[in-house]
This record gives C-alpha cells, sequence and structure tokens, in this order.
C-alpha cells in the first residue's frame, strides 16, 4: 500500500503547488495580473508539471528494477546447497512463503528465513521510494517556486514541457511497434531455420502436427500458407460485400436525409452492435445463421454445412456494419456546406450533389472506414472458430468450410508449448506475414487518401 500512498502524496503535493504558484504569481505583481507576462494559471501548471514528471519517472524506473533487485538479493541470501531446485522455483516457493501462502512441503530453514529477508528488503524498497519521492517533488517545487516572477513566461515553459512529454509518449509507441516487430522477425527466422520459405509460401497444405513415431498418422507437419491466406480473403471478402454498401448507404442516409431527430435516436442504437462481444456473435452464427443456411440449402435440393466462409463472413459483416457506418457519417458530416450550397445552386439535386461532392470529398474518410473494416475482419478470431471451423481448405467456394490465419495463430499458441518446434514457432511466421499484409493495405489506403485529398483541400 506504500506504492499507492506515494503516487496519492505525489499528486495532492502537485495539486498544492498549483495553487501556490499560481498564488505567487499574483503576488508578484500584487494583484494586478495584467503585468505578468503569462496567466496565473500557466505558472500553477509550470509547477504542478515539475514536481509530477521528476516523480513519475522515479516511480516507474523504480518498479521496473524493484523485483530483480530484490529477487538477486534474496537469492544471494542463501547459499549454494540451500538451492536444491532451480534458481526460479526456489524464489517462487520464498514468495509464496512470503506472502502467506502454505508451501507443498516443509521447507528448509534457510528459505524461510529468506522470505522473512524479502519481505524485510519489501518495505525498505517502499520506505526508500517514499523518501526518494517526497525529495524529488520538493525539490522540482522549491525549484519551480523560486523561478515564478513577473517576467517569468511560464506558458513558454509549460509548451516545451508539454512537447517533450507528448514527444516521449511517442517514442514509447515507436518502440513498442519496433520490440513487437523484432520480436516477431526473431522467432519467424527461427522457424525458417526448420521449415523451407518455398514451402511456407507455396505449399497447398497446412498441417502444424509433426509426427512423434514414423508410423504416427495424420501428422505430415506441412506449413503451407495458401489455405489460410485463401481462407482469410474469402471470410473478409464476404464480410466487406455485406458491411460495406449497408454500412456506406446507412452513413449517407443518416448524414444527408435524415431529419436531426431521428438521426441522434437511431445512431447510438446503430452502434451499439459495435459494442456486442464477437463471442455473442459466434453463437448468433453457429446456432441461428448456420442452421439457417443449411435449411435454406436443403430446401433448394443442395447440401450445404453449417460451418462455411458464408456464415462466418456474413456474421461478420453485421458486426463491422457500424465501423464503416459510424466513421463514414462522421467524415461525411464534416464535408462544408459551402460545397453542398455550391452544388444545389449550380441544378444539382441531392442524390448528385451526394454523388459527385458529398462522396468525392469524405472519400478519404470513406476508405479508412473501409480499411478499418477490412483490418477488423482479419484479425477476427472468435467467429471464424464458432462459423468456419478449423479446416484448413485451399478453395473459394464460400460455402465451404475454411479457417483463416488469425484462428490458426491462437490454434498453436493454446496451452503449454514449446519454443524449439515448427508447430509453435510457426505462428509467429504467420503473425509477420499477417502484419505485412496489414501494412500494405495501410499505405495503399495512405496513397488513395492523399490522391484525394489534394483535389479538395
Amino acid at each position: 500500500m506504500g506504492a499507492e500512498y506515494t503516487i496519492l502524496g505525489v499528486l495532492l503535493f502537485s495539486l498544492f503547488g498549483y495553487f501556490s504558484g499560481k498564488g505567487k504569481a499574483a503576488q508578484s505583481v500584487n494583484g494586478d495580473i495584467s503585468q505578468l507576462r503569462s496567466q496565473p494559471s500557466y505558472h500553477g501548471f509550470y509547477v504542478v508539471l515539475l514536481v509530477i514528471i521528476p516523480a513519475t519517472i522515479l516511480i516507474f524506473l523504480w518498479y521496473l528494477l524493484e523485483g530483480f533487485v530484490i529477487r538477486e538479493a534474496v537469492l544471494s541470501s542463501l547459499l549454494p546447497e540451500d538451492i536444491k531446485q532451480s534458481k526460479d522455483l526456489t524464489y517462487g516457493i520464498i514468495l509464496a512463503i512470503a506472502e502467506g501462502i502454505k508451501a507443498p512441503s516443509d521447507p528448509i530453514a534457510p528459505v524461510a528465513e529468506a522470505a522473512t529477508y524479502h519481505n524485510v528488503l519489501k518495505e525498505r524498497s517502499i520506505q526508500i521510494l517514499i523518501i526518494c519521492a517526497s525529495v524529488f517533488s520538493l525539490g522540482a517545487f522549491l525549484y519551480s517556486w523560486k523561478n515564478i516572477k513577473a517576467d517569468f513566461v511560464a506558458r513558454e515553459r509549460v509548451e516545451v514541457i508539454i512537447r517533450y512529454v507528448l514527444g516521449f509518449a511517442s517514442l514509447i509507441a515507436i518502440l513498442t511497434t519496433i520490440g513487437i516487430i523484432l520480436s516477431l522477425l526473431f522467432e519467424a527466422l527461427r522457424f525458417f531455420n526448420l521449415v523451407p520459405v518455398s514451402e511456407f509460401f507455396f505449399s497447398t497444405e497446412w498441417s502444424p502436427q509433426i509426427a512423434i513415431r514414423e508410423d504416427q498418422v495424420g501428422s505430415s507437419g506441412r506449413f503451407g500458407i495458401l489455405p489460410l491466406l485463401t481462407g482469410t480473403l474469402l471470410v473478409t471478402f464476404v464480410a466487406m460485400i455485406i458491411a460495406g454498401p449497408i454500412g456506406l448507404m446507412s452513413a449517407v442516409y443518416m448524414s444527408e436525409y435524415a431529419a436531426p431527430k431521428f438521426r441522434t435516436t437511431v445512431k447510438p442504437l446503430l452502434e451499439i452492435l459495435a459494442g456486442i462481444p464477437t463471442v455473442v456473435y459466434g453463437f448468433f452464427a453457429a446456432i441461428t445463421v448456420g442452421p439457417f443456411v443449411r435449411r435454406l440449402g436443403e430446401s433448394i435440393g443442395l447440401e450445404l454445412s453449417s460451418e462455411s466462409a458464408l456464415v462466418a463472413g456474413g456474421v461478420m459483416g453485421i458486426m463491422i456494419i457500424p465501423f464503416v457506418s459510424s466513421l463514414s457519417d462522421d467524415v461525411m458530416n464534416a464535408v462544408p456546406n459551402d460545397l453542398r450550397d455550391g452544388s444545389y445552386a449550380l441544378g444539382a439535386t441531392k442524390s448528385e450533389t451526394i454523388k459527385q461532392v458529398v462522396i468525392p470529398a469524405a472519400l478519404p474518410g470513406i476508405i479508412s472506414s473501409f480499411l478499418l473494416g477490412i483490418s477488423r475482419a482479419i484479425g477476427e478470431t472468435m467467429i471464424v472458430v464458432m462459423a468456419a471451423g478449423l479446416a484448413a481448405n485451399l478453395t473459394v467456394n464460400p460455402l465451404e468450410s475454411v479457417t483463416t490465419i488469425t484462428v490458426q495463430i491462437v490454434t498453436l499458441l493454446v496451452g503449454d508449448q514449446e519454443f524449439d518446434s515448427a508447430k509453435t514457432l510457426a505462428a509467429f511466421a504467420l503473425g509477420l506475414f499477417l502484419f505485412a499484409v496489414t501494412l500494405i493495405l495501410n499505405i495503399a489506403a495512405l496513397q488513395v487518401v492523399k490522391k484525394y485529398r489534394e483535389l479538395y483541400d
């Protein structure tokens, strides 16, 4: 609880710093704030930022390193003969004892003493953190307090600090993305050391089960991505065939034809679809849509399966409609009314104005909404599992059962896995390929957006 109190104390102290900095700025000009280079509120924000930022950095680094330091200190207090298992297992037992959990067996005396030592170090760590955070906050407060004067440009200082904070946040996002890419790339290279690249990209069979015995059946160990790629594209195509036109037409009606009261009522109801969990859509597909498609096929003399790309893509399209509709509606409402009025002045009808003015002007945003829907369809897992099955079939027939890349990634990583086999490493190769596909889609969409934005800016 010491850490929570530390954070709360820093926040309360920063609140005090805001009002005190604001008050000192006003006192420096005897209440005539017109003589200040910056508004008193900026002086207060300056104190707040200088109090919070150093303490926040300290707390972050402290928790980043605390666990490692305490672990090494506790393990170093034990003699080699006291560590009868691996260091990780021994430290796990120490943590269990320290937290009051009964160990599976009676621990030896040094291990029990190490648990007590762990708790002592934890308490000392919290005490040191509180002291250091207090010193940092107090030092920053005194420094900022000294700088507050009538001619102090607090506004510019606040803007500089905020710019650096936002830049640091952007750097974290960039480094996180790079870390994800490198982790995928590293594991994918390990996979390609076991499986040829040509087999992965050009083989038409996907069977990641590797045989343990020579006489084992059904474990061929084939890693061709083509069945997964065709299944992913097929399900995505079916989904966008439904979500694209319906979502766009809904957006056109809501933006251009619907009365304000109707729009205010119906748009939130339409967006409720976006809040439904995907597992609910999966149940809907498996229990309702799948059997309906099968019975419909039987009525016309066709033998159809309840699990197919048509069922999964259709339900997924229903799920994606609010994404396309809401974003397209927003961008069409953002089109200046001057363009509409100019079109009407030239004698164009409402439908002609929508077709020749509104949609072209809003096309970058509409393309973004479609891209969001495609990305959502490509990354969907639960609906495909429950409505399309797990069969890796190389087909373009939407009435057959298929599987997707994301479904196979989940399947490969379910349960306890060893990251030395081609079966497990295949998930990282699939993830890297999926990342490349979505990146290409984003680049293509940006080029289209750039082209049409130049026409209407």
